[in-house]
């Protein structure tokens, strides 16, 4: 299989993770307003599974290094099946939380509240199970990235009360969604081996633990999403026939979030034994940044905010970025 070879090039699948989980969310904004995110969140968790399989099956199955993809699925114990099973459960609840989040309030506020409370708390519970990494400037970081995340939920308060929005809704769904997500990829990381070139026995691979992990995400769904379906957060109840009368365009859109999150999230994982996992995770979670930028100069969700939150917004962009070359140097 396909292993990483210097902390260097770690760094690297780090940011190209921090670009997929930043920018996957603009699918959703692609395939319209008018098709709601419970239906959007059935094709994105398809193309997750589909890219953690293709990568398991190319990536995965390549070279002498390590154990071949369908060899470490069988040779698994229980244990680490149900770790990366609960991981995929956990992420999926604090996804579609996140999600609701963006539909709600946009991505320039869920992903830096969301998101970066999720970045804060993984931090913390990554380091503690595999302290790798100079903890002073980590945590450094971490404090500044909090202090964005303060910044930007005032921006957010000045934005809702212009819209006539309640903004405890918007903010509540992220902060929920972020804490959920905080832990989900501790349970991945424990069901997997560290040492990838020769791998425990008993424990994933890296391609192993996603696909797993994928599974996780999609046998949730059936439960968390119908939910979802049933009682939205907002507008009418849907139905699976809602789901189906959507046009191919459309779904496929669905699929590209989804594939391009799991891109992400693989490169995450495979660069965890050189960054290790504290910061693999951490710096991948610089997604907010990217988010936010989408959210502000593209899709310019805070056009209608009242005068000086621009300035907020600023403060939020400049202490993320800071906070993000600490966490990166702290590897170092």
């Amino acid at each position: 299989m396909y292993i990483i070879e210097s902390y260097s090039l770690a760094v690297v699948f780090c940011i190209i993770t921090m670009l997929c989980w930043g920018s996957w969310a603009n699918t959703q904004k692609l395939a319209g307003k008018d098709w709601r995110f419970e239906l959007f969140y059935w094709d994105y968790v398809l193309g997750i599974v589909l890219l953690a399989l293709v990568f398991g099956l190319t990536l995965g199955s390549t070279g002498q290094a390590g154990r071949g993809f369908l060899v470490d699925l069988g040779q698994a114990d229980i244990k680490s099946y149900g770790l990366a099973l609960f991981g995929g459960a956990l992420f999926n609840l604090a996804n579609i939380l996140i999600v609701a989040a963006i539909a709600y309030a946009g991505m320039s506020v869920a992903f830096p509240v969301g998101i970066g409370l999720a970045l804060v708390l993984g931090v913390i519970v990554n380091y503690l199970s595999n302290q790798q990494g100079n903890p002073v400037l980590l945590f450094s970081g971490v404090a500044l990235v909090v202090a964005a995340i303060v910044l930007d939920a005032l921006a957010y308060r000045r934005l809702a009360s212009t819209n006539h929005k309640n903004p405890r809704v918007g903010l509540m769904l992220a902060l929920v969604g972020g804490f959920l997500m905080s832990f989900f990829y501790w349970f991945v990381a424990q069901s997997m081996s560290l040492e990838f070139s020769t791998p425990e026995v008993g424990k994933f691979t890296p391609y192993g633990a996603v696909f797993i992990f994928s599974i996780g995400i999609l046998l949730s769904n059936f439960l968390f999403n119908t939910v979802l379906m049933k009682r939205p957060i907002e507008g009418k109840p849907l139905v699976m026939a809602d789901y189906s009368a959507g046009k191919l365009p459309v779904h496929m859109v669905g699929i590209l979030g989804g594939i391009i999150w799991c891109v992400g999230m693989s490169f995450s994982i495979i660069a965890a034994e050189k960054a290790g996992p504290a910061i693999s995770y951490g710096l991948g979670q610089g997604a907010t940044m990217v988010a936010a930028f989408w959210g502000v100069f593209i899709w310019r969700e805070f056009r209608a905010a009242p005068k000086g939150t621009n300035g907020l917004i600023a403060g939020m962009f400049a202490l993320f970025i800071l906070g993000l070359g600490l966490i990166v140097y702290a590897g170092v």
